[in-house]
Protein backbone atom coordinates (compact mmCIF):
# COMPACT_ATOMS: atom_id res chain seq x y z
CA UNK A 1 0.00 0.00 0.00
CA UNK A 2 1.51 3.31 -1.08
CA UNK A 3 2.06 5.71 1.80
CA UNK A 4 2.79 9.36 1.05
CA UNK A 5 4.13 11.76 3.66
CA UNK A 6 3.54 15.43 2.88
CA UNK A 7 5.78 17.96 4.65
CA UNK A 8 4.93 21.66 4.48
CA UNK A 9 7.82 23.98 5.29
CA UNK A 10 8.74 27.61 4.83
CA UNK A 11 11.90 28.54 2.99
CA UNK A 12 14.19 29.44 5.91
CA UNK A 13 15.10 33.09 5.87
CA UNK A 14 15.14 35.78 8.57
CA UNK A 15 11.96 37.79 9.08
CA UNK A 16 9.87 35.16 7.30
CA UNK A 17 9.77 32.16 9.65
CA UNK A 18 8.39 31.76 13.18
CA UNK A 19 7.14 35.35 13.25
CA UNK A 20 5.33 34.97 16.59
CA UNK A 21 8.52 33.60 18.11
CA UNK A 22 10.58 36.35 16.48
CA UNK A 23 8.55 39.05 18.25
CA UNK A 24 10.35 38.21 21.49
CA UNK A 25 13.59 36.51 20.46
CA UNK A 26 14.39 38.41 17.25
CA UNK A 27 14.55 37.31 13.62
CA UNK A 28 17.99 35.69 13.73
CA UNK A 29 17.24 33.59 16.82
CA UNK A 30 13.88 32.60 15.35
CA UNK A 31 15.63 31.46 12.18
CA UNK A 32 18.13 29.37 14.18
CA UNK A 33 15.28 27.74 16.08
CA UNK A 34 13.40 27.12 12.84
CA UNK A 35 16.43 25.44 11.29
CA UNK A 36 16.60 23.22 14.39
CA UNK A 37 12.92 22.33 13.99
CA UNK A 38 13.49 21.55 10.32
CA UNK A 39 16.28 19.17 11.32
CA UNK A 40 14.05 17.35 13.79
CA UNK A 41 11.29 17.12 11.17
CA UNK A 42 13.70 15.75 8.56
CA UNK A 43 14.94 13.00 10.89
CA UNK A 44 11.37 12.01 11.76
CA UNK A 45 10.40 11.94 8.08
CA UNK A 46 13.37 9.78 7.17
CA UNK A 47 12.29 7.29 9.83
CA UNK A 48 9.04 6.25 8.15
CA UNK A 49 8.40 3.94 5.20
CA UNK A 50 6.71 6.29 2.75
CA UNK A 51 7.18 8.42 -0.31
CA UNK A 52 8.19 11.79 1.12
CA UNK A 53 7.05 14.98 -0.60
CA UNK A 54 8.67 18.18 0.67
CA UNK A 55 6.55 21.24 -0.11
CA UNK A 56 8.43 24.55 0.10
CA UNK A 57 6.51 27.78 0.64
CA UNK A 58 8.19 29.69 -2.20
CA UNK A 59 10.88 27.97 -4.22
CA UNK A 60 12.42 24.52 -4.33
CA UNK A 61 15.91 24.50 -2.82
CA UNK A 62 18.27 21.87 -4.16
CA UNK A 63 21.41 22.60 -2.17
CA UNK A 64 20.02 22.23 1.34
CA UNK A 65 19.86 19.58 4.06
CA UNK A 66 16.96 17.67 2.46
CA UNK A 67 18.54 15.11 0.11
CA UNK A 68 16.85 14.58 -3.24
CA UNK A 69 17.37 10.84 -2.78
CA UNK A 70 14.93 10.89 0.15
CA UNK A 71 12.52 13.70 -0.75
CA UNK A 72 10.47 14.64 -3.78
CA UNK A 73 10.61 18.43 -3.82
CA UNK A 74 7.86 20.79 -4.89
CA UNK A 75 6.23 24.08 -3.92
CA UNK A 76 2.97 24.67 -2.10
CA UNK A 77 -0.16 25.81 -3.89
CA UNK A 78 -1.34 29.40 -3.31
CA UNK A 79 -3.99 30.25 -0.74
CA UNK A 80 -4.49 29.86 2.99
CA UNK A 81 -3.28 26.88 4.98
CA UNK A 82 -6.40 24.88 4.20
CA UNK A 83 -6.08 25.44 0.47
CA UNK A 84 -2.40 24.51 0.54
CA UNK A 85 -3.02 21.30 2.51
CA UNK A 86 -5.97 20.34 0.32
CA UNK A 87 -3.91 20.80 -2.85
CA UNK A 88 -1.09 18.68 -1.43
CA UNK A 89 -3.45 15.84 -0.53
CA UNK A 90 -5.21 16.06 -3.91
CA UNK A 91 -1.87 15.81 -5.70
CA UNK A 92 -0.77 12.82 -3.58
CA UNK A 93 -3.94 10.85 -4.29
CA UNK A 94 -3.86 11.82 -7.96
CA UNK A 95 -0.36 10.28 -8.09
CA UNK A 96 -1.45 6.98 -6.56
CA UNK A 97 -1.25 7.41 -2.81
CA UNK A 98 -3.46 5.02 -0.87
CA UNK A 99 -2.76 6.68 2.48
CA UNK A 100 -1.47 10.23 2.93
CA UNK A 101 -0.31 12.07 6.04
CA UNK A 102 0.58 15.77 6.24
CA UNK A 103 2.80 17.49 8.80
CA UNK A 104 4.43 20.87 9.23
CA UNK A 105 7.77 21.58 10.88
CA UNK A 106 6.75 22.95 14.27
CA UNK A 107 6.59 19.74 16.34
CA UNK A 108 10.05 18.68 17.58
CA UNK A 109 8.67 15.71 19.56
CA UNK A 110 7.41 14.00 16.41
CA UNK A 111 9.32 10.82 15.50
CA UNK A 112 9.48 8.35 12.68
CA UNK A 113 7.80 5.76 14.90
CA UNK A 114 4.86 8.09 15.50
CA UNK A 115 4.57 8.79 11.78
CA UNK A 116 4.51 5.06 11.10
CA UNK A 117 1.83 4.69 13.76
CA UNK A 118 -0.25 7.32 11.96
CA UNK A 119 -0.04 5.44 8.67
CA UNK A 120 -0.89 2.18 10.44
CA UNK A 121 -3.96 3.82 12.00
CA UNK A 122 -5.28 4.46 8.50
CA UNK A 123 -5.61 0.70 8.03
CA UNK A 124 -8.62 0.89 10.33
CA UNK A 125 -9.77 4.53 10.25
CA UNK A 126 -10.70 6.99 7.51
CA UNK A 127 -8.67 9.76 9.14
CA UNK A 128 -5.93 10.15 11.73
CA UNK A 129 -5.24 13.37 13.64
CA UNK A 130 -2.45 14.41 16.00
CA UNK A 131 -3.74 16.99 18.50
CA UNK A 132 -1.79 19.90 19.96
CA UNK A 133 -2.64 21.45 23.36
CA UNK A 134 -3.61 24.77 21.74
CA UNK A 135 -6.60 23.33 19.89
CA UNK A 136 -4.86 22.64 16.58
CA UNK A 137 -3.14 19.61 15.18
CA UNK A 138 0.39 18.66 14.18
CA UNK A 139 -0.61 15.85 11.83
CA UNK A 140 -3.57 14.90 9.66
CA UNK A 141 -3.93 11.80 7.53
CA UNK A 142 -6.61 10.28 5.32
CA UNK A 143 -7.31 7.25 3.15
CA UNK A 144 -9.37 9.11 0.58
CA UNK A 145 -9.21 12.75 -0.39
CA UNK A 146 -11.86 14.85 1.36
CA UNK A 147 -11.50 18.61 0.99
CA UNK A 148 -14.38 19.38 3.37
CA UNK A 149 -12.03 19.07 6.37
CA UNK A 150 -10.22 22.18 5.12
CA UNK A 151 -13.19 24.36 4.24
CA UNK A 152 -14.46 27.26 6.37
CA UNK A 153 -11.87 26.67 9.08
CA UNK A 154 -10.50 29.68 10.94
CA UNK A 155 -6.82 28.73 10.88
CA UNK A 156 -4.43 29.52 13.76
CA UNK A 157 -7.25 29.52 16.31
CA UNK A 158 -8.06 27.21 19.20
CA UNK A 159 -11.09 25.83 17.33
CA UNK A 160 -9.24 24.23 14.41
CA UNK A 161 -9.15 20.69 15.79
CA UNK A 162 -12.75 20.73 17.06
CA UNK A 163 -14.11 21.99 13.75
CA UNK A 164 -12.02 19.47 11.81
CA UNK A 165 -13.30 16.58 13.93
CA UNK A 166 -16.86 17.90 13.52
CA UNK A 167 -16.46 17.79 9.72
CA UNK A 168 -15.15 14.24 9.86
CA UNK A 169 -18.02 13.11 12.07
CA UNK A 170 -20.60 14.90 9.91
CA UNK A 171 -19.33 12.99 6.89
CA UNK A 172 -19.88 9.72 8.76
CA UNK A 173 -16.15 8.96 8.76
CA UNK A 174 -13.95 7.55 11.52
CA UNK A 175 -10.87 9.26 12.97
CA UNK A 176 -8.05 7.81 15.05
CA UNK A 177 -6.30 10.16 17.46
CA UNK A 178 -2.54 10.25 17.99
CA UNK A 179 -0.86 11.32 21.26
CA UNK A 180 -1.04 15.03 22.13
CA UNK A 181 2.23 16.77 21.22
CA UNK A 182 3.19 20.42 21.61
CA UNK A 183 4.31 22.55 18.71
CA UNK A 184 6.60 25.56 18.89
CA UNK A 185 5.00 28.88 17.98
CA UNK A 186 6.18 31.22 20.76
CA UNK A 187 9.18 31.75 23.02
CA UNK A 188 7.19 30.15 25.84
CA UNK A 189 6.65 27.05 23.69
CA UNK A 190 10.35 26.89 22.86
CA UNK A 191 11.42 27.23 26.49
CA UNK A 192 8.94 24.54 27.53
CA UNK A 193 10.34 22.21 24.88
CA UNK A 194 13.97 22.83 25.83
CA UNK A 195 13.16 22.14 29.48
CA UNK A 196 11.39 18.89 28.60
CA UNK A 197 14.25 17.79 26.33
CA UNK A 198 16.94 18.21 29.00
Amino acid sequence: MKNTLLILIKNPRPGYVKTRLARTVGDEAALRIYRYLLGKTRVAAQGVRAERVLCYSDVVETNDNWPEADFIKTTQAPGDLGARMAASFQSAFDKGAEKAVIIGSDCPALTGALLQRAFDALDHSDFVLGPTPDGGYYLLGMRHFDETVFQNIEWSTDSVRAHTLDRIAAAGKTCALMPVLSDVDTEEDWLAYTRSAE
